[in-house]
């Protein structure tokens, strides 16, 4: 039943907001999920990670007051938002944990009977273990919000039984309206939390699963630590998580990275709790950037600049992999997500899966559920079509454009195998002429005409098939047969020997026949081989989230805001995020009431932060000469697909009519750019194209007096050859010489 009482407008729900939060537009569906709070009406709402799920019962609870209580599995997830709200300007939010004494907690639990406290963090064990739901009773709580609400669920992919006892707040709490949040759940799990929390025509509110600004890349699993550097290498200074599926991989990476002098920490259940502890709190402090770790981190992380994410092995579930790669790219900006996958990973999770039953007396049931998703997750990793549109599709959504250009198939890592057709037939064919009595690596070793000990014990060097693809690599082969197994058109089933060992097998299917016969096609991906030094291509993504910020204050932003965490005793997001650095070192405002324009600087944080960043600001473009007050630029990548290719395609433009002379203001013309970027652009085009004359752009005079200074004062600083052109000369005019001069230089 809704709740009686004021109704509140929409336009009071984003002056709250605005003033708190310093955000002026809703995301997708948390205008709607906002007002099923105030409505009273119990909902499910899934949004991804990222999607601004904790705002949509936070601002009404700040709106319209009385007490929400929010359910939470983790004291760092419940201390993080208790946290975040208080440096936005809500002193009423608290939680209640184990971590406090109990001087402590009494203090709270009177706060709360007398009213003073908006938002309420527990666990739910905390709620209906104790005798704590009468208090709240007591004071007529209305509104609980569940986090992390998959774990209510046999069929989500992270049940928790400490959960199913949330059945019981529609028992105890009658009157109140029960939200669940979370952000991966197939429709099976949605309904499934609707009936476990009894919830009463609930609104369902699921967003797009689709991360548009995640990077996908699935790859054959070659060599772990060349390819795991390789990753590190593209991020640089940058923070990631690597997952792996075993605690022995976690620690013998960790050993391996750190011998690379790379400053990698472990975390595994195995380890004592203080090491996990510290590594944790290390890594969401940025005083660490890389953790090397198995499952059992991640929920409760909430550093919202986490710009890769990597997985050495499959993820038991494609729910898991969601989650886990979720984790990067919170704050809307570019991220990469890669996978490292192998026939050998099913192997693994089954054997997991098996032995966790055995000991736990997990239900068959479980264990279905749980090969279910061991299958759909292997189905993706091998798939040829997009992933975004696989991720999307699995969840019960339609992806309408024909390519994401953010993962591996549509940017071209992977590429058709040439006649697969043929490659297939032959590969079928072999494991015919062995009778369906051999593995994979006796059909590799066949096909390659190895001359194996094993190869001539059984005579197979005289099989029609014998070196038919020697042409081909090991690896190769290996994983088109697993791509053929994901097809369906090839299957791999254990035979039992007598002393208990399982031995995996090769057999055919009725597809496989249909192949071999010319009546069915098959297609097969391989890996693109590049030259030396040539990278893959990256997704428009991040070309549009930097557009026009300047690193050098980025990171200059970024260590002021590290040192004010520090002294504060918060997390460095909490004082501002990447995306609101970005968009300062875009814009690079000149006073506080233009900083206030910036999305995620409220009242309160541009009252605690804004003058100090003010400052750093001003004296930073004073020091370089850096224009102030540029155009607000794209710094979340919403929808990056309909506009990944425009800025290269506007800076490839750009180039081209440098290269025939023309003037910034035809350039702007011709590719609706302001003038900055285009000032930019040249910049990059003297730096890159070594052009003999910029006399188009600097007249000649003009050219030698700037240079006459810079031989007499020097070119690492900008300002000391602006003082001494009188303070008359436009810094861009003074960058494009300097940069003319340092390109002309020998090398």
């Amino acid at each position: 039943m809704p709740q009686s009482g004021p109704l509140h407008s929409v336009e009071e729900l984003k002056k709250v907001v605005q003033r708190h939060w310093g955000f002026r537009t809703f995301r997708p569906l948390q205008e709607r999920a906002m007002q099923a709070v105030l409505d009273g009406r119990d909902s499910v709402v899934v949004l991804p990670t990222g999607g601004g799920k904790s705002l949509c019962y936070q601002a009404p609870a700040v709106l319209r007051g009385g007490t929400t209580v929010v359910l939470s599995p983790l004291i760092a997830l419940m201390k993080d938002q208790v946290d975040n709200l208080r440096a936005c300007g809500i002193q009423q939010a608290v939680q209640i944990d184990s971590s406090q004494s109990p001087a402590d907690q009494r203090a709270t639990l009177e706060a709360v009977r007398a009213g003073m406290i908006q938002l309420l963090f527990l666990s739910p064990e905390r709620l209906v273990l104790s005798d704590l739901f009468q208090l709240l009773r007591d004071i007529d709580v209305r509104t609980f919000a569940i986090d992390e609400a998959h774990c209510i669920s046999h069929w989500g992919h992270d049940f928790r039984p400490e959960y199913r006892q949330l059945n019981r707040i529609k028992e105890l709490f009658p009157n109140a309206a029960v939200h669940a949040y979370t952000a991966t759940a197939t429709e099976r799990v949605r309904a499934d939390i609707a009936q476990q929390l009894a919830l009463r025509d609930p609104e369902i509110l699921v967003g797009n699963f689709d991360r548009a600004n995640l990077n996908y890349r699935v790859l054959p699993r070659h060599d772990v630590v060349k390819q795991v550097l390789e990753v590190i290498e593209r991020h640089s200074g940058e923070s990631g998580i690597i997952y792996c599926i075993t605690r022995r991989e976690v620690e013998d990476l960790t050993a391996t990275l750190q011998k690379h002098d790379l400053k990698a920490r472990r975390y595994h259940a195995g380890l004592a709790t203080e090491e996990r502890t510290a590594a944790q709190e290390a890594f969401v402090a940025e005083q660490c950037d890389m953790i090397v770790a198995t499952v059992a981190f991640g929920m409760g992380i909430d550093r919202s600049n986490i710009r890769f994410v990597l997985h050495t092995g499959m993820p038991k579930s494609i729910e898991h992999y969601q989650q886990e790669t979720g984790r990067a790219g919170r704050d809307g900006l570019e991220a990469e997500c890669v996978m490292l996958h192998s026939g050998a990973d099913m192997a693994t999770w089954k054997f997991i899966v098996e032995k966790s039953a055995q000991e736990g007396g997990a239900s068959q049931d479980y264990v279905a559920s749980a090969m279910k998703h061991l299958s759909d997750m292997d189905r993706y990793a091998r798939g040829a079509v997009c992933r975004h549109r696989a991720l999307v599709e699995y969840f019960g959504q339609t992806f309408a454009l024909p390519a994401c250009a953010a993962c591996d198939i549509c940017l071209g890592d992977n590429e058709p195998v040439p006649d697969a057709v043929v490659v297939a037939q032959k590969l079928l064919s072999c494991v015919a002429r062995l009778r369906e009595r051999f593995g994979i690596g006796q059909v590799i070793d066949v096909l390659r005409g190895s001359d194996s000990e094993k190869v001539r014990k059984y005579g197979h060097e005289k099989l029609s098939t014998y070196g038919l693809l020697r042409d081909y690599g090991k690896d190769d082969l290996r994983d088109w047969i697993y791509q053929l197994i994901s097809q369906e058109v090839l299957r791999q089933h254990d035979l039992l020997l007598p002393s208990g060992e399982k031995v995996p097998l090769l057999g055919l299917t009725d597809g496989s026949w249909e192949v071999m016969r010319g009546e069915r096609g098959v297609r097969l991906v391989q890996l693109v081989h590049r030259k030396k030094g040539e990278k893959a291509e990256r997704s428009g993504a991040e070309a549009v989230s930097w557009e026009g910020v300047d690193r050098e204050l980025f990171e200059t932003m970024r260590a002021a805001r590290r040192k004010l965490a520090e002294e504060r005793r918060v997390q460095p997001y909490i004082i501002f995020n990447d995306s609101t650095l970005r968009e300062l070192a875009r814009v690079r405002p000149s006073a506080l009431e233009r900083m206030r324009l910036i999305s995620g600087i409220g009242d309160v944080k541009l009252r605690d932060h804004g003058d100090h960043f003010l400052q750093l600001i001003r004296a930073y473009c004073a020091d370089r000469g850096a224009t102030m007050d540029n155009a607000a630029g794209p710094a979340r990548v919403e929808e990056p697909r309909r506009s990944s290719t425009r800025p290269n395609l506007q800076r490839a433009v750009a180039f081209e009519q440098f290269g025939q002379g023309a003037a910034i203001e035809d350039v702007m013309h011709q590719t609706g750019r302001a003038r900055a970027t285009i000032c930019d652009y040249l910049t990059e085009y003297i730096r890159e194209e070594r052009p003999q004359s910029i006399a188009a752009w600097v007249p000649e005079t003009l050219y030698q007096r700037i240079a006459m200074v810079v031989r007499r004062v020097g070119m690492e600083r900008l300002k000391p050859i602006y003082i001494e052109l009188g303070e008359q000369v436009p810094y861009d005019e003074i960058r494009w010489v300097v940069t003319h001069l340092s390109a002309q230089a020998p090398s």
